[in-house]
């Protein structure tokens, strides 16, 4: 399949580095519930489909299990290293130990450095103190070039309260479910006064698994005027946004047409649209038992 001819934009972070604004992730489908010693082709084989067609922003975890499948493939990919914007992620079970994580990490990778290092979540916490402490061995992560940029996953204004009262470096990035029935209006409020750029999982579900909604019949109309799919009409709507969708499939048609988000953009008034259909539902696709379901932040 021929390499579509487009530009995948950059959002510059608050550290100055810049993250290209659509993501292929290794998660979700590709989270590995089993051994994560045994090797899984397919996984190899679609992060280097989806750098052939042009992705450079990979996103992985420790919780995954898929750290040694995205080195493999980063290795056999033959994209110079510099033009690959890696993320990975730190688990709760290892929140103690920050520094032998990320080199842990790193030696499945089989890479010196990754471009965005993540806490996972904040679940760990069960104070103020240990919010801290996690993100003050965070910056000692970045301070020894481990990693480029630092940030933070599944982070409420409340975690991120209690990180910036001791903090030397604000977050890059808060990584959160994020999609028309999921707006979280206060948390992105939040993002933007403090300079924290969002990026966002699960950018599909009201397309993939909230349907039937209120957007459906919208959405169908804007595909026809775009002659895109649904999927980049959501992709797009979180890039003209300033929000970075990070995505995921197996199949190359599929990852090809996801590209082609980068070749339109919305007008306000769509983004409008979207943003007010979208709130008349409300779903949340991922860690439910963490929140309350009717908690829209």
């Amino acid at each position: 399949m021929a390499k579509l001819d487009l530009t995948i934009p950059n959002l510059k972070l608050n550290d100055g580095n810049s993250i290209p604004m659509l993501g292929y992730g290794t998660g979700t489908a590709w989270y590995k519930t089993g051994e994560e010693s045994k090797i899984d082709q397919a996984i190899i084989d679609a992060v280097k489909t989806a750098t052939k067609l042009g992705y450079t922003h990979l996103d992985g975890a420790e919780m995954y299990k898929t750290e040694t499948e995205l080195g493999t493939a980063i290795k056999e990919s033959g994209v110079p290293r510099e033009k690959l914007f890696v993320t990975t992620k730190v688990d709760n079970g290892n929140i103690h130990d920050i520094q032998g994580a990320i080199k842990t990490s790193l030696k499945k990778l089989q890479l010196d450095y990754v471009d965005l290092y993540l806490i996972h979540q904040p679940w760990f916490a069960s104070s103020d103190a240990d919010i801290q402490k996690a993100w003050a061995d965070m910056e000692a992560v970045q301070q020894s070039g481990l990693a480029k940029s630092i940030g933070v996953s599944n982070y409420l204004p409340s975690h991120l309260t209690a990180l910036l009262q001791t903090a030397k470096v604000v977050p890059a990035v808060n990584q959160i479910e994020f999609h028309p029935y999921l707006q979280r209006v206060e948390l992105l409020d939040f993002h933007k006064k403090h300079g924290i750029a969002t990026t966002a999982f699960g950018p599909l579900t009201a397309g993939t698994k909230a349907k039937p909604g209120p957007l459906d019949d919208y959405v169908g109309r804007l595909t026809k005027k775009y002659a895109v799919g649904e999927n980049e009409i959501y992709l797009r709507w979180c890039i003209d946004q300033d929000i970075v969708p990070i995505t995921t499939s197996s199949k190359e048609q599929r990852l090809s047409d996801y590209l082609r988000a980068a070749t339109f953009k919305l007008t306000p008034a769509e983004i409008k649209e979207i943003n007010e259909l979208g709130q008349q539902k409300h779903f949340r696709g991922f860690w439910q038992k963490k929140f309350d379901d009717k908690d829209r932040s």
